[in-house]
């Protein structure tokens, strides 16, 4: 997936711990993981707003973009 999360950096620089953003923001820890892990194919924009508010960062933060990563996605069309 051409779209990376990168959450693991933002808590590190803010010296966060998951389970204090996961609370604070009213997200399950697992599921807070699972962005965390890159694991997610999707995230609501009310959570990336939550966490960009809690850690004090914009979206781009968060979420950045790779050229040259296939889509593995079943609607990418592969004719299957």
């Amino acid at each position: 997936m051409p779209i990376v999360v990168n959450l693991d950096v933002m808590l590190a620089k803010r010296k966060r711990r998951l389970g204090d953003v996961a609370e604070a923001i009213g997200i399950s820890i697992q599921n807070l993981s699972i962005l965390k892990t890159g694991k997610a194919k999707a995230m609501r924009f009310s959570t990336l707003a939550a966490i960009c508010r809690e850690l004090d960062c914009q979206p781009g933060d968060i979420l950045g973009y790779v050229e040259g990563e296939e889509v593995r996605d079943a609607d990418a069309g592969d004719g299957n």
